[in-house]
């Protein structure tokens, strides 16, 4: 519902689970949802780029080297046509590439150069996402603001069992309709939301400090939900354990003095 008449640029990644954008192409549609798609060079080896193009009516982007031949559209340009960006499946290797800013071809520098909010949905083997490596670039990525839907438990295509296995089309569907559900909510509102998080240290001498074991997550997560609903929210965050957003503006603080005065 939410969905319907929404732009999506679909990224299709390198693994088993790309079968699975046919499937949601197909979801997408029913909602007259305008899909354009980038087909990564490993990805296809799993869908072909006919398959794609008939499904979505329009062309398949594959090399940045001749997407020129297209004269009305860029690289530029296609990052910003886009209300979304999909990435179905998110690979471990696309990870790392998106951690360390890699653009070495059409759907790492379309990432790279898009102002939308980029969302991965991971597939891959359950050592290979929770390797401490995986994890790593989960959090970096968090922290440069890329969106996840899953990974969820299931068996694997490899045989084995555990958190790896790739949202389904439907959970893919479900969760962007929700998204688009949100930013529809404060559309036509203005509001701004200034939230506190996280513990203070109040110090005895340069070195020692009484505080507490606040993590600051719950703030934080309540101002992530406030600005997926639209809101302009300020974090004013102690020296607690959490993920940096370009979603939000962010205020460390170190003092209940500190904090007070960010407040004002």
């Amino acid at each position: 519902m939410f969905l319907k008449n929404k732009k999506i640029l679909l990224i299709i990644g390198g693994g088993i689970s790309a079968y699975k954008s046919l499937d949601l192409i197909r979801l997408f549609k029913k909602d007259n949802v305008e899909i354009k798609t980038i087909l990564t060079k490993s990805g296809k080896e799993f869908v072909t780029p006919l398959s794609l193009t008939t499904l979505t009516n329009s062309k398949t982007y594959e090399d940045i080297f001749n997407i020129n031949d297209n004269l009305d559209i860029d690289h530029i340009a296609l990052s910003r046509w886009a209300d979304v960006i999909v990435v179905v499946p998110t690979t471990a290797n696309l990870m790392t590439k998106l951690s360390i800013g890699k653009a070495e071809d059409l759907a790492t520098t379309v990432m790279l150069a898009s102002n939308k909010d980029i969302i991965l949905v991971p597939a891959m083997n359950v050592r290979m996402w929770l390797h401490k490596a995986t994890q790593n670039n989960y959090k970096i990525l968090l922290d440069y603001g890329y969106k996840f839907i899953g990974p969820i438990k299931g068996e694997m295509a490899c045989g084995e069992y555990g958190e790896g296995k790739m949202s389904s089309p439907r959970q893919i569907y479900k969760y962007l309709n929700e998204y688009f559900k949100n930013r529809n909510i404060v559309k036509k509102k203005k509001i701004t939301a200034l939230v506190t998080t996280g513990p203070t240290r109040e110090y005895l001498d340069p070195i020692r400090f009484i505080s507490n074991e606040s993590s600051g997550k719950q703030g934080y997560e309540v101002a992530l939900a406030l600005n997926k609903l639209g809101v302009k929210t300020t974090l004013i965050a102690g020296p607690g354990k959490i993920y940096k957003s370009k979603d939000l503006i962010i205020k460390n603080v170190t003092t209940a003095e500190q904090m007070i005065e960010n407040v004002k």
